[in-house]
């Protein structure tokens, strides 16, 4: 038996379209939550509770949710150690299918910037072979429902200055990633 919002329910770990959820409580960002799927990691959300959690899954096709600390662990344990500065790279599966195909391409790049380094929206968009889309990796970043583990916040504006960042306290929240990560010159960075 598991519970869900205190009350006791059927163990549904073999069903194949249950979200698992949890949480990493106390982070220097605030309670970071996590949801998984079969395939893997479907989102984060930093600074929230459980209800919103919840009501941000309701808008998907996701028909049962479980609060499973114990399904989550992997992730929020890596979670956790990559806001303390003890981990630099992530090495949980992500479930691309709940990425549109532009999404999966631009947030794959994203995963494969180095930690402690940035590059342009216009970096990516040329690497991904259409120098003019710099404004739609802009907005696929802006949608990526899995910050921290997919790093949109070592993506910055053409100009090198911080543009955007959908997640916890937005710009604010980009500028303390990158001084984490030691980008050089990130406490110089404008918020725009």
């Amino acid at each position: 038996m598991i519970q869900i919002n205190g009350e006791r329910q059927q163990d549904m770990s073999q069903e194949t379209d249950v979200i698992w959820i949890g949480s990493a409580e106390n982070t220097a960002l605030g309670t970071i939550w996590v949801a998984v799927g079969q395939d893997g990691l479907i989102a984060v959300a930093i600074d929230c509770d459980e209800t919103a959690m919840h009501d941000r899954l309701a808008k998907t096709s996701v028909t049962t949710i479980v609060h499973d600390e114990t399904k989550v662990a992997p992730y929020t344990v890596q979670i956790s150690q990559y806001l303390t500065g003890d981990r630099h790279n992530f090495e949980l599966p992500i479930d691309w299918q709940v990425l549109t195909p532009f999404q999966e391409k631009s947030l794959r790049l994203v995963t494969l910037i180095p930690y402690g380094e940035t590059r342009t929206y216009g970096d990516i968009a040329r690497e991904l072979g259409q120098p003019s889309a710099s404004r739609a990796v802009g907005n696929a970043n802006a949608r990526n429902p899995m910050p921290l583990v997919i790093p949109c916040h070592r993506v910055l504006g053409q100009d090198n200055q911080l543009h955007g960042y959908g997640a916890g306290n937005g710009l604010e929240t980009k500028a303390w990633l990158l001084r984490l990560e030691g980008v050089p010159h990130a406490h110089q960075l404008k918020l725009f």
